[in-house]
């Protein structure tokens, strides 16, 4: 008889996903294939393409190997990233792959069951317990939790194991505990893709954790794929026609912003390339003032040059990380972009979010009872915490002293490995 996993930890992220096994008070990263060895870090991509050989005629891949795949022969492909994004979105119901329509439990299943078969048969077995990480905040408008909560049941239930779910940052907080020597209030910072997320925990037994409370949480649907798209907003949307003007009748209307909205989307561009969105922008085209900017983005659209003008972007943000000034390149589809941006600019474009960051610091403070100053240690982890608007945020208020960093895209998977261990699992989840 086989014994099963006691416990797993997955950091089902908006970017990425790290999967974490515990085993008797210790938690090891899954190491997970990729086309250059072997990493802990996933991505949270899907790529698709028409193969008449495989069953239903639809091929895919998931992580790095849906990039490689893609990047290999991107007008056959459809690419998937952030498709987190829309799990809490009641308007989001599938998304057309060819000629086939995948729900978001589709699309998860797939990613999980793909993620799975890289793990060399670590993950074959059964498992004991499963915990989940989920944002305090979902991404999204009008995210509905419930709606989040019942797709995920679909998507994790498949394991076959106990699951539950858990708060990100408090699966970083469990992660952190284990370095502290001393009791302490921490609060935790979780930057991510999709969301940025605050728990504010009190440390009575530091080391091996088991005596971590929670106090109060917060989050915000605000993170680095919105840092993404601010960056497009001033660079890129204004040369694909935002802003302009088309002709209906003897008026002159602005174009909708509902395509730039959607073109910004890492979630929903890829989801463009269909029969009804492209005829609409067609039509557009032939009434625009401008019609060649509309032609710009119909192109980019369909020669899928979507993920190559998301790394363009992503580039320079983490170029700004540790540069004053850095330089965004990109041409396709009839497309040239040659900018210089500043950490200033970038920074000053950036303000209304970090606004709303620091707003729901103040939240997840309120709600744990908590005066700023009664925080020991404060620690930042997920990517996003690397930008430095973020670091200083958070410097200013708490002092420099008292923040701590480590383990930005690990930490969360290896503390929810942790959490599945304890014996008062019911105490830590959601």
């Amino acid at each position: 008889m086989t014994v099963p996993l006691p416990a797993l930890g997955l950091d089902f992220g908006t970017t990425n996903t790290v999967a974490a096994i515990a085993a008797g008070t210790a938690a090891d990263l899954v190491p997970l294939d990729a086309p250059d060895g072997e990493e802990p870090v996933f991505r949270s991509a899907l790529c698709f393409w028409e193969d008449a050989e495989v069953r239903g005629g639809l091929a895919s891949e998931a992580g790095p190997w849906a990039i490689r795949e893609y990047l290999d022969f991107p007008e056959g492909s459809r690419f998937l990233q952030s498709f987190k994004s829309v799990a809490a979105s009641a308007s989001f119901d599938h998304a057309n792959v060819f000629e086939r329509r995948l729900r978001f439990e589709d699309l998860g299943a797939l990613f999980l069951a793909k993620l799975r078969a890289r793990a060399r048969g670590r993950l074959n077995g059964p498992i004991a317990r499963v915990v989940v990480g989920r944002p305090v905040a979902y991404a999204g408008s009008r995210p509905d939790e419930a709606l989040a909560r019942q797709r995920y049941d679909q998507v994790f239930g498949a394991l076959g194991a106990e699951v539950h779910y858990v708060y990100e940052p408090l699966g970083a907080a469990f992660s952190y505990a284990a370095r502290l020597s001393e009791q302490a209030t921490i609060l935790v910072a979780d930057f991510g893709g999709g969301t940025s997320d605050f728990s504010v925990v009190r440390v009575d037994v530091p080391g091996a954790a088991r005596r971590c409370v929670p106090l109060g949480h917060a989050g915000v649907g605000i993170a680095g794929d919105r840092f993404d798209q601010r960056i497009l907003e001033r660079l890129v949307l204004p040369l694909l026609g935002k802003g302009g003007s088309y002709r209906s009748f003897d008026k002159i209307l602005e174009i909708p912003a509902g395509y730039f909205a959607d073109f910004a989307d890492w979630s929903r561009l890829a989801l463009m390339r269909n029969r009804r969105t492209l005829a609409e922008l067609d039509k557009l085209r032939r009434a625009a003032l401008d019609p060649d900017a509309i032609g710009r983005m119909i192109a980019v659209i369909e020669q899928e040059l979507g993920y190559h003008l998301y790394d363009a972007i992503g580039a320079v943000k983490r170029a700004l990380s540790s540069a004053e000034q850095a330089r965004l390149t990109f041409e396709g589809a009839g497309l040239r972009i040659a900018a210089e941006v500043t950490r200033d600019a970038f920074e000053t474009w950036i303000a209304p979010d970090i606004a709303r960051i620091d707003a729901a610091v103040d939240e997840a403070l309120s709600r744990a009872g908590v005066a700023a100053a009664a925080i020991d240690r404060v620690f930042l982890t997920g990517g996003t915490s690397l930008t430095p608007r973020i670091r200083r945020l958070f410097a200013e208020r708490f002092g420099a002293a008292r923040i701590a960093t480590g383990g930005e895209l690990t930490s969360i998977a290896h503390g929810l490995a942790l959490i599945g261990l304890q014996d008062d699992i019911a105490a830590w989840t959601s």
